[in-house]
């Protein structure tokens, strides 16, 4: 596409735009597969936390809860689930939990 100055805009089938993936079908696979990555690294830097046998069962969900979880679930709202989502997302709770 070509704009008066001979500037030149790429056409791509999804982007990301302020942590968001957008695609342009407007399916969330790939805004669910980024939220996973960001909850497992979210989970990751908490393990010693989230693990520590000292540390409530109690607390250890209400931290869960509020940082892995709602990172998570980040902008959820945007999405356009399908059961393979949904499940994905059951998923990594549940391998999160054990």
């Amino acid at each position: 596409m070509d704009i008066g100055d001979s500037s030149s805009i790429e056409i791509v089938d999804e982007f990301c735009y302020l942590g968001h993936v957008l695609s342009v079908d407007g399916v969330a696979d790939a805004a669910v597969t980024n939220r996973i990555y960001s909850g497992w690294f979210k989970f990751r830097s908490l393990a010693s936390l989230l693990t520590a046998t000292d540390v409530s069962l109690l607390l250890q969900g209400k931290v869960y809860d509020a940082c892995v979880w709602s990172c998570i679930l980040h902008s959820s709202e945007m999405w356009s689930f399908k059961r393979e989502n949904e499940l994905a997302l059951h998923r990594i709770e549940r391998r999160m939990v054990r």
